[in-house]
């Protein structure tokens, strides 16, 4: 299915990351991937993930700084000279942004929340622009508290948003290169990044126990839906968030 393709993953943290699970899926159906990891922290496990992959590429990556994401994408232009695909899973707010009333939220925490969580989005659909030269597809994370409100996902909803909203205005402007942008808005799911979310292991209870499936989703099922907009079988999709969250979205009282 992916036979020849190329991609670059952002914000594998380990192997239970969604960004990990999109890749396995990809690698299954033939696709060669970098990998870009943000601080010495995460290196060491994103080089040994990667490692297990035939042809990948590991490069530092830092989106709040413009310079290593543009080295990054050099480094995939020198390796494998295009690309097809964009894995964007990544989302940051300051810990006490997630706690408490969002009213609260500084000017700061909101700008972090923005920039890391939408705004690379953005960047790094541009920057993967040059590389698509036969059309591609960008796949972000986004989660349902960007259409409502849930107990202190705070500003990390306002940022979801945003995210969604972009990926609708980068679709319209990407479409005529035939790069297609979507999104997957998983249900909860038990990742290191999660963990910031106060009341997780509650949340995780109550959405297993409420959503039509009577369970949580995996990250092989996120990862699989990313494959399905990453491939061609999905080549008339785009602008949309697709919901993976066994239905949860869809109930009310």
């Amino acid at each position: 299915m992916l036979k020849d393709k190329i991609g670059i993953i952002f914000g594998v943290a380990n192997k239970r990351s969604i960004a990990w699970a999109c890749a396995q899926a990809c690698a299954a159906q033939g696709a060669k991937m970098a990998f870009t990891y943000q601080g010495e922290r995460l290196k060491e496990n994103v080089e040994e993930l990667a490692g297990t992959l035939d042809g990948s590429l590991v490069v530092p990556c830092d989106v709040s700084d413009q310079a290593t994401v543009d080295a990054a994408f050099e480094a995939v232009k020198n390796k494998y000279g295009r690309l097809d695909f964009v894995v964007h899973s990544i989302a940051f707010a300051p810990k006490e942004a997630l706690e408490g009333e969002f009213v609260t939220t500084s000017r700061e925490a909101f700008r972090t929340a923005l920039e890391i969580s939408a705004f690379s989005l953005t960047q790094v659909a541009l920057a993967a622009l040059p590389l698509m030269t036969t059309g591609g597809s960008i796949v972000t994370m986004s989660y349902y508290g960007a259409e409502k409100v849930v107990t202190s996902y705070n500003v990390m909803g306002v940022a979801k948003a945003a995210l969604e909203s972009s990926v609708r205005y980068l679709a319209a402007d990407l479409g005529k290169d035939n790069i297609r942008v979507n999104a997957i808005s998983a249900g909860p799911i038990n990742t290191l990044s999660a963990r910031g979310v106060k009341n997780m292991g509650s949340l995780l209870s109550y959405v297993g126990e409420k959503s039509p499936l009577r369970r949580n989703v995996t990250q092989a099922e996120v990862g699989n839906t990313a494959l399905f907009l990453i491939s061609d079988m999905a080549s008339g999709i785009t602008g949309e968030t697709i919901y993976v969250d066994c239905g949860y979205n869809i109930m009310g009282i």
